[in-house]
């Protein structure tokens, strides 16, 4: 059996699903529109997954790829591009992906890309997606319910966890007596990163205990900067630049509490990331976040982009219990977000695809 697996790049839920594609099928292909994209994952593709260079980045080199490896199988995401591409090449079985944003943004505010998706859903036998939100919306644009096949992505339950140190992280920085936030959405407007600064800005002038881990990237960059050294903070943000996933662990390991005002996510799995570290949460209060997080439970959410509600919300948690509300989003963690066990469910989407072609 051999799939093929197409994606806009290589990020880092693609690896877990590569491995999980590689140890079920005979061959596994990957291919990539657009191989020299920014922030891609540095690590090899995983053992047993052959790339294929996508040349060129349309609809005719992918046809010419499907002539040449004769797939059993296809999966392709997000919906408003390569699924779009796969569904005009007219293959069966056919598996499409929802990457959250093609629905919840681009589809949402593009006449095209609501199109696109729209095809895609049309000529495929199955559609994922990672949450109840992106369930509505596959529906809402014209997929069959008992077509869809949603879990969240999830983590690795091993390599997330509460125990175990930071690597010397706090002590690295003199912070072993302070209060450490951690934020590692990405430094663009869909992430709310503008207004977490001028939250945390805000409580950190008035709580010198404050210190923010805040590793990442992006267009904001300069802003960012510039707002922390206007409030007279910038030498208690930690930015180191963009992190190797194998990073990671330690930075949520090393945090008091996980803060992010994103506008847009399904299922996050830096969410899910922090809940599986034991690492009590303060997000915003958008449908997919609210499918995880409980008020005083495994955290806190707050009403989107709002300054005043984020802050008063940080010092909630500098008086909190947080070691049972880290409990808490621990066992929720293992109840939903274990890789290992929802990784099952996108081997059973793909046979679902393939028992439907043969139907």
């Amino acid at each position: 059996m051999k799939l093929l697996y197409l994606h806009q790049t290589y990020p880092p839920h693609d690896h877990r699903m590569l491995t999980a594609s590689a140890a079920h099928y005979d061959e596994v292909v990957f291919m990539r529109r657009d191989a020299d994209a920014p922030n891609q994952d540095p690590r090899p593709l995983p053992a047993g997954v052959r790339e294929v260079a996508w040349r060129p980045g349309n609809l005719r080199g992918l046809r010419r790829a499907i002539a040449a490896e004769q797939p059993d199988l296809i999966h392709a995401g997000p919906l408003t591009g390569v699924a779009h591409l796969a569904a005009k090449t007219g293959f069966h079985p056919l598996v499409v992906m929802s990457w959250g944003w093609d629905l919840l943004l681009a589809a949402r505010d593009s006449f095209l890309a609501r199109s696109r998706a729209r095809f895609a859903l049309s000529q495929a036998d199955v559609a994922i997606g990672d949450c109840r939100t992106i369930r509505e919306l596959l529906v809402a644009n014209g997929m069959s319910d008992d077509r869809i096949v949603t879990f969240p992505w999830g983590v690795d339950l091993d390599e997330y966890r509460p125990d175990g140190d930071d690597g010397g992280l706090r002590a690295e920085l003199g912070w072993q007596d302070a209060f450490v936030l951690l934020h590692v959405r990405g430094w663009a407007p869909l992430y709310g990163v503008e207004a977490f600064a001028r939250a945390f800005v805000r409580a950190a002038q008035a709580q010198p205990r404050l210190r923010l881990l805040m590793p990442g990237a992006g267009p904001l960059a300069g802003k960012l900067r510039a707002s922390f050294e206007r409030g007279g903070v910038l030498e208690r943000v930690h930015m180191p630049g963009n992190l190797y996933q194998s990073q990671l662990p330690n930075y949520f390991r090393a945090a008091d509490l996980y803060v992010a005002n994103s506008h847009s996510d399904g299922s996050s799995v830096s969410l899910m990331e922090a809940l599986a570290s034991g690492l009590p949460v303060l997000v915003s209060d958008i449908p997919g976040n609210l499918e995880w997080v409980r008020d005083g439970q495994e955290g806190w959410t707050f009403p989107l982009d709002d300054v005043a509600a984020m802050v008063a919300g940080i010092e909630r948690a500098l008086g909190a219990d947080l070691a049972s509300m880290g409990r808490k989003a621990r066992q929720t963690a293992e109840a939903r977000a274990d890789w290992q066990h929802n990784q099952k469910d996108l081997i059973a989407a793909h046979q679902l695809a393939l028992e439907l072609a043969r139907g």
